[in-house]
């Protein structure tokens, strides 16, 4: 009765992983032959763990990743594309973060920008870090609205308050004067106290004409606020020679042979344009 009523405040207060633990301990007659220091501690760190893994997962679905299942560790280095593995390495140590340093990813169209960026964004979780994924698009939609609505200061705080902030579609589309006002702010608020990832198919270079087509103060403004100290990432073009990803598998039928052949996954590809077989069965084709 005193071992139900014990687990009875224990999940009364939330504690409900070391609840269940002490009623494991209870039924396992080994357990009798633990000192209760050693016993409890068990406890404390079975609560202990549940509450970090809880807590990891809530930080992953409140950032609303793109990628959520992106990682570190599954980054191809062999693809041609150049990436620095050290430098890659570095930030995945969130080290970046302490130091209120920013990340450009820049790259073409399917390069791996998003997933690289909700990678870093994952390891920031990791260390307990709060995080959120936005496509400019959506974030200057929803800072106009709050504008027009009265409401930008609330508004405001849903991007300023996270300590990692990934910006993708960076500059997709040339801002307007009253854009590139209402980003200002939130670079403002975020500069020094946080650290913000770009995803941008621009390079740097091209990013002050995107911005009011450079004629706007907020341009120098805003860039000088983002770019000093900022770490960049430049993804080259994939070669498709070295890159699997890159390519798809295409089957055809000739005079009752199944051969393999490949294809850039970018392009269409005739059937007068079929790429090296990779190989050849004697097998026909189903």
């Amino acid at each position: 009765m005193t071992n139900q009523s014990t687990i009875d405040k224990l999940i009364e207060m939330r504690l409900t992983a070391m609840a269940d633990a002490f009623r494991i301990q209870m039924d396992d007659p080994t357990m009798k032959e633990v000192p209760f220091e050693d016993r409890f501690g068990m406890l404390v760190d079975v609560e202990y763990s549940n509450r970090k893994n809880n807590r990891l997962k809530r930080l992953i679905r409140q950032a609303e990743f793109e990628q959520p299942d992106a990682s570190i560790a599954a980054i191809d280095y062999q693809s041609g594309r150049k990436l620095n593995k050290a430098l890659i390495s570095r930030l995945a140590t969130c080290e970046y973060i302490t130091e209120y340093r920013n990340i450009f990813i820049t790259g073409a169209t399917g390069s791996g920008k998003t997933y690289m960026a909700c990678a870093f964004g994952m390891e920031a979780c990791k260390h307990y870090y709060t995080v959120r994924y936005v496509r400019l698009p959506d974030l200057l939609l929803d800072l106009q609205a709050a504008r027009d609505s009265g409401t930008f200061s609330t508004v405001l705080k849903k991007y300023t308050k996270p300590v990692l902030l990934i910006i993708d579609e960076w500059l997709l589309l040339k801002l307007t004067e009253a854009e590139a006002r209402n980003l200002f702010e939130l670079i403002h608020k975020r500069r020094k106290k946080s650290s913000t990832i770009f995803c941008s198919q621009f390079r740097e270079s091209e990013w002050y004409q995107q911005i009011c087509g450079g004629e706007s103060t907020l341009a120098n403004a805003i860039m000088d606020r983002i770019s000093y100290d900022s770490y960049k990432i430049d993804i080259e073009s994939i070669d498709p020679s070295k890159d699997l990803y890159a390519r798809s598998i295409w089957i055809r039928s000739c005079n009752g042979k199944v051969t393999y052949y490949t294809r850039e996954r970018s392009g269409s590809v005739s059937p007068d344009r079929w790429l090296s077989p990779h190989r050849t069965s004697g097998s026909s084709a189903p």
